[in-house]
């Protein structure tokens, strides 16, 4: 057993020396030449075409108990995103970069073609104050601006809840309205249809022009067309288009 040992030991480095695909440094093999009863570890070198993924641990679906949140197939959720228990996000809505929807006590939806813009937070509670429905609903044409926090609330078509804006529980803001950016809504208060809110209590400012109502749901459809462009460059099932740049470039097709 030990003449083996000593047999192939001495024929290592060569073998080493020999192989021209093996990714061994030039100095290695000169030591493994110069001293064969003691070889080094050989030197490994990564593939260049081994894809390099930076994983954080983090889940964008959290299923809570019977609870999964469901993704509309059209609708955009960004790959930071966390969502977790009661969420809907519905047809043409998005929800952009590390904004967190946890619907671990009551239910959370996202209508239609509205965006839930970055690091915003949305939360459901029990219970409501008002005594009405703790759920956090969010209706049609809805743009939630980036940093706010939102927590049993309802938000009616057609409204703009400016950035870093919070609406506690139970509060009501009524379709084509408008909260200007660090607004803070109490709980049970109710925003008019047609106003705009600003303050820390809101406060009413002013009634919105006809042009100004106007332009609330085209703010929400620009968005959605702009979510657009990101869902043609994310697959998040797979990674066939890995696959597919390589034979492009092998084909000379420009990427």
């Amino acid at each position: 057993m030990s003449l083996l040992g000593r047999i192939s030991r001495r024929l290592l480095p060569r073998t080493l020396c020999a192989a021209p695909g093996i990714g061994f440094s030039t100095g290695a093999a000169a030591q493994l030449a110069v001293n064969p009863e003691h070889p080094i570890a050989p030197i490994i070198r990564e593939s260049p075409d081994r894809v390099k993924w930076d994983y954080r641990g983090q889940r964008r679906i959290v299923p809570l108990g019977q609870w999964c949140p469901k993704i509309a197939v059209d609708a955009y959720v960004a790959p930071n995103v966390v969502l977790a228990g009661q969420v809907v996000v519905y047809d043409g809505a998005s929800v952009w970069n590390g904004a967190v929807l946890r619907g671990d006590l009551n239910k959370i939806s996202v209508g239609f073609c509205s965006n839930v813009q970055e690091r915003s937070v949305i939360h459901a509670a029990w219970s409501s104050p008002t005594g009405l429905s703790a759920e956090t609903s969010i209706d049609r044409y809805v743009t939630i601006g980036a940093y706010s926090l939102l927590r049993s609330c309802t938000i009616e078509p057609e409204c703009i809840i400016g950035q870093h804006s919070i609406l506690m529980e139970g509060s009501l803001v009524e379709t084509h309205s408008i909260l200007e950016a660090g607004s803070v809504v109490p709980p049970g208060r109710r925003i008019p249809s047609g106003e705009l809110w600003s303050g820390n209590p809101a406060k009413f400012v002013r009634t919105l022009t006809y042009d100004e109502i106007l332009e609330i749901p085209k703010l929400a459809v620009a968005i959605n067309d702009l979510c657009q462009s990101y869902m043609s460059e994310f697959l998040p099932y797979s990674t066939v288009y890995l696959e597919l740049e390589k034979l492009k470039s092998s084909m000379g097709i420009s990427l």
